[in-house]
């Protein structure tokens, strides 16, 4: 739903965790911007989470939203119960690029969330160093 809306055409790569993780998923456009607060569920977890994997980032359990991140690196750990970050898809070509994301803002928190949601593109345009920007995003059958 969120691909076939346009929800990640034109968003940063907020998060870059070298040897960890890349998280993008923040849309302050209308009408995308309601998104900000609506929460699903989640998933049994079924798969690894090896290299290339993506899963929802969240906040704790039944808090999955619009933010994804992509795995750099085996990170099976954050499959646990207490955890249970779900792998719903894989990179299977093009991993080469997610390797040269831009790292951006706190090297571990990445950019502030809150400014990305407030007002993106003008936060966006206060930085010294730009992120990686998603051009669009499609569902493939």
């Amino acid at each position: 739903e969120l691909v076939r809306s346009g929800f990640y055409d034109g968003t940063p790569i907020s998060r870059v965790v070298p040897g960890f993780v890349a998280q993008f998923g923040v849309n302050w456009r209308e009408p995308h911007r309601q998104w900000e607060h609506r929460t699903f569920d989640d998933d049994p977890t079924l798969f690894s989470l090896e290299r290339g994997t993506l899963a929802f980032a969240k906040a704790g359990m039944n808090t999955n939203s619009t933010q994804v991140f992509i795995n750099y690196a085996e990170n099976n750990r954050l499959a646990d119960p207490r955890y249970n970050f779900t792998v719903f898809g894989k990179v299977v070509s093009g991993m080469d690029v997610v390797d040269a994301f831009v790292q951006v803002g706190d090297p571990s928190n990445g950019l502030d969330q809150d400014q990305l949601w407030s007002n993106g593109a003008a936060y966006l345009d206060s930085l010294p160093v730009k992120p990686t920007m998603i051009e669009s995003a499609t569902v493939v059958e």
